[in-house]
């Protein structure tokens, strides 16, 4: 069974970085496509970035572009999001998912994602 523990949250003020981490078990993650989703107080989830473990290649939403990085460590099983020039909008639970690439559906669409962690809480201050 797929499991992702994410860590790494809490509070920077406006300007700063965090960086996230997920730590991946249960599964052949070379075959996988791990994401970065974000829950704001009364919004909806909100696709953050994406990696295809295998070949290594990412995209993101165009409002973390250019201030966000995700990466991943294969001998580690974890995957990183390495947050920079953080902005208040930016405060969320940010979540860590993951689709085998045999799945379906989009890697922008939330709902493509079948294995969730429990999210961890960032806050910007401004």
């Amino acid at each position: 069974q797929v499991q992702l523990v994410e860590s790494g949250g809490g509070l920077a003020q406006a300007g700063g970085s965090l960086r996230l981490s997920c730590a991946a078990s249960g599964g052949t993650f070379s075959s996988y496509t791990m994401a970065w989703v974000r829950q704001a107080p009364g919004s909806e989830r909100d696709f953050v970035a994406h990696i295809t473990w295998g070949c290594g290649s990412t995209d993101y939403a165009d409002s973390v572009k250019g201030r966000f990085t995700i990466s991943r460590d294969n001998t580690e099983n974890t995957v990183y999001l390495q947050m920079n020039s953080l902005k208040p909008e930016d405060t969320a639970v940010y979540y860590c998912a993951a689709k085998h690439l045999l799945n379906g559906g989009s890697d922008h669409y939330v709902s493509s994602y079948y294995y969730w962690g429990q999210g961890t809480q960032v806050t910007v201050s401004s």
